[in-house]
């Protein structure tokens, strides 16, 4: 009859060797591991619920009893409605300002110095001013100094569009360089014309390259976009400043609306995700 017991302990190990001790419960059968804790789980599991109650203790639960989450329910279709303008209004001005800075790019290769100088302004003054005093200028100032008005939505979207053609611009650059040098000298050896040479060679692998930085620049004018509610453009933010000043229930629907970017942010996270897996080149 084995009497070893189903509970064994490993010593720890010397300091040399950088472990933590390890505790192992086997079902009796050799080879067979059931749970397996390291030291570090048990510090990391007791910080955590220190950490939790820290925060449990710090909140007033006497003030989160008196909100009132039927608000939200009430108001969902306008704040679903903003969500939906956020996302539409991000998305179409980061796809004129990817085709914008693809072009600013491609045309920064170009040995021609003045329009390099040019790009190159473009590229730094609206890459290094604020979102906020270029909706100003669009759409107050430009009335004034040409005549031509734009509404609200459209001076969001022009805005949107214009400063992250700049970033986008200095991100399709890096992924063109990153494209090596080889492939650009055995097109030419080729004799491929420019068409082939962009459209078929360089460009796809420096959208490769491009998934994670232009990810990270949607997700920043996704959050940035809030600003456009001060135009009362519509989006999300506008939405829910207005159900908060009709309601006198700020916490609730802030709190709904920050919920809302969030999961949009994980998916466009996700999505991004998938689309370099997708695009990833095997190995």
């Amino acid at each position: 009859m084995d009497l070893r017991p189903a509970l064994t302990a490993r010593p720890p190990r010397s300091a040399a060797d950088g472990h933590a001790a390890t505790v192992t419960a086997t079902d009796g059968a050799p080879g067979r591991r059931r749970l397996r804790i390291d030291g570090t789980d048990v510090v990391s599991f007791v910080l955590g619920a220190a950490i939790l109650v820290a925060v449990a203790s710090a909140i007033k639960w006497s003030f989160v009893a008196t909100l009132d989450p039927g608000v939200l329910l009430q108001y969902w279709r306008p704040l679903l409605r903003g969500a939906l303008t956020t996302l539409a209004i991000t998305g179409a001005a980061l796809a004129v300002g990817l085709a914008v800075g693809i072009l600013l790019a491609v045309l920064q290769q170009l040995p021609i110095g003045p329009a390099r100088w040019l790009i190159l302004v473009y590229v730094e003054v609206w890459r290094n001013t604020p979102l906020i005093v270029q909706l100003f200028w669009i759409h107050f100032g430009l009335p004034l100094l040409t005549g031509i008005s734009t509404t609200a939505f459209a001076s969001g979207f022009l805005a949107l569009a214009l400063q992250s053609s700049a970033y986008l611009a200095d991100i399709a650059r890096a992924g063109i360089q990153a494209v090596p040098r080889g492939q650009w000298e055995a097109a030419r050896a080729l004799g491929l014309p420019a068409v082939s040479l962009w459209g078929e060679i360089v460009l796809p692998q420096a959208l490769r390259v491009m998934i994670p930085p232009f990810t990270n620049l949607a997700l920043s004018f996704l959050n940035g976009s809030a600003l456009l509610g001060l135009l009362q453009v519509g989006e999300l933010m506008t939405a829910a400043t207005r159900i908060s000043d009709y309601t006198f229930k700020p916490i609730e629907v802030m709190s709904a609306a920050g919920l809302l970017y969030l999961l949009l942010n994980l998916a466009i996270g996700r999505a991004a995700q998938g689309l370099e897996r997708l695009t990833a080149v095997p190995r």
